[in-house]
């Protein structure tokens, strides 16, 4: 027995050696899919028919952005906003117009620091337009777009500059929250948010989930190590076929006994975002004019579009690490 207890920790070694972590290679598809895909049934029945005959393109090009981060300059910096670069009252000390902050902070630290709510206004912009220029394909791609920022909005670790952890033993928790968590949970939660509704500021809007996401960062840590000293080391990981290959992940039991400890913060932060997405995109229509949608019911993804999607899809295929900072889901 004692020489089968030396070999366990080199063949531990070997399977950690040969499979990264999970978070590193980008995860966090299953929940931006499921937002997206959700937000449709908050929609009135005038967008209805539009959204829920194209709800597969909404949901699977939620990652679009995603994969963007990883492979192109300049993507990842849209996911999130570290706000602890901005003192300790940030929220006093940034101001919420894109001009106003630039001619404060410049624009180089603005971008530095990550630029999330103000893009969320930007793609609100695009999107109003596109249902003003009955757009159909681009109605499809900037709605796609929208839902992934607005639930980034709803990621706490996305509103600190300690998105993996203060401590070392942190590392890994970004991936943990918003990619393990929702792998394990996300089809058991109550997607029922009831209807979408007009949102009068945008851009207010965003801060307001900027600003309620990092009140949690604190409460996502202390859980955490709260849970770490209720489990040894080897039981924190477990390991998972993954297409074909072994690889390391946090235990469903500490996922879960994390999940219980955070209060079911998840599940709230995901019902919170597909409701912000549904409001989003209503609130686009609304300021276009309410176009008809009916007309558009047939729209297929055009050549225009697939030529705009193709160089990032190759982009991605091809990239061996991220561009970006790690892990910028």
């Amino acid at each position: 027995m004692k020489q089968g207890r030396n070999i366990l920790p080199v063949l531990f070694f070997v399977l950690f050696s040969l499979t990264p972590p999970m978070g590193s290679q980008g995860f966090g598809f299953v929940a931006h899919r499921k937002i997206n895909r959700m937000a449709v049934f908050t929609l009135p029945p005038e967008m209805l028919g539009f959204f829920k005959k194209h709800i597969e393109y909404l949901s699977e090009h939620a990652v679009d952005p995603d994969r963007r981060a990883f492979a192109i300059r300049g993507e990842a910096e849209r996911h999130y906003i570290d706000l602890e670069r901005y003192g300790a009252s940030p929220f006093d000390s940034i101001p919420r117009r894109w001009t106003q902050a630039v001619e404060k902070f410049t624009e180089d630290t603005l971008q530095a620091n990550g630029v999330l709510p103000w893009h969320i206004n930007l793609m609100m912009i695009r999107l109003t337009n596109a249902f003003g220029e009955r757009d159909g394909a681009m109605i499809l791609y900037h709605s796609a777009q929208l839902g992934h920022y607005i639930a980034d909005a709803c990621t706490p670790l996305h509103t600190s500059m300690h998105y993996d952890g203060i401590k070392p033993e942190h590392k890994g928790i970004h991936a943990l929250w918003e990619s393990r968590l929702p792998e394990i949970l996300s089809e058991e939660f109550n997607y029922l948010v009831g209807r979408a509704e007009y949102i009068e500021d945008p851009l207010e809007k965003a801060w307001e989930l900027v600003e309620m996401s990092h009140q949690m960062v604190d409460s996502i840590f202390l859980a955490y190590e709260q849970e770490l000293e209720k489990y040894l080391p080897d039981k924190v990981y477990s390991f998972e076929v993954r297409g074909q290959a072994l690889s390391q992940v946090y235990s469903r039991e500490f996922a879960l006994g994390l999940n219980q400890g955070m209060n079911q913060m998840l599940e709230r932060q995901v019902r919170r975002a597909v409701k912000c997405v549904g409001d989003f995109w209503y609130t686009a229509w609304v300021n276009a004019g309410q176009p008809d949608l009916q007309a558009l019911e047939s729209t297929r993804i055009s050549r225009r579009l697939d030529r705009l999607l193709k160089p990032e899809q190759k982009e991605w295929e091809k990239a061996t690490e991220a561009v970006g900072r790690p892990n910028p889901e």
